[in-house]
């Protein structure tokens, strides 16, 4: 095992879309991002059941759908200006480094920066 981070492509926030698997073609936001295991959670996708049993929160109990993570293999980058899936380029500017589509330039939204 190496004790280096595994890095993945996409960011909290970017909007992807499946490229491969059952859910191939579906658009969607990353919610989380697992680095270790090389694995995104989306938006509407991989949406499995999960049995769950009753707690103060739910106390119903039930079976609740829930995204599980995929491998961040699967998913591109979608660009919202081209409407196509993308790879990402840094451009350095005066405020540092930014985000931008491969195939028509515009600077991919950073939801982390405040």
């Amino acid at each position: 095992m190496s004790a280096a981070k595994a890095k993945v492509h996409v960011k909290k926030g970017d909007m992807v879309m499946v490229i491969t698997g059952k859910d191939a073609g579906k658009k969607g936001k990353v919610l989380q991002v697992l680095p270790d295991k090389s694995r995104v959670i989306v938006e509407k996708v991989n949406v499995v059941k999960k049995h769950q049993r009753p707690t103060k929160k739910m106390p119903q109990g039930g079976i609740v759908e829930i995204e599980a993570p995929i491998h961040s293999s699967n998913v591109m980058l979608y660009c919202t200006e081209c409407n196509s899936v993308t790879r990402k380029s840094i451009k350095i500017t005066g405020e540092g480094k930014v985000r931008v589509c491969k195939k028509c330039g515009h600077n991919l939204p950073d939801q982390n920066k405040k």
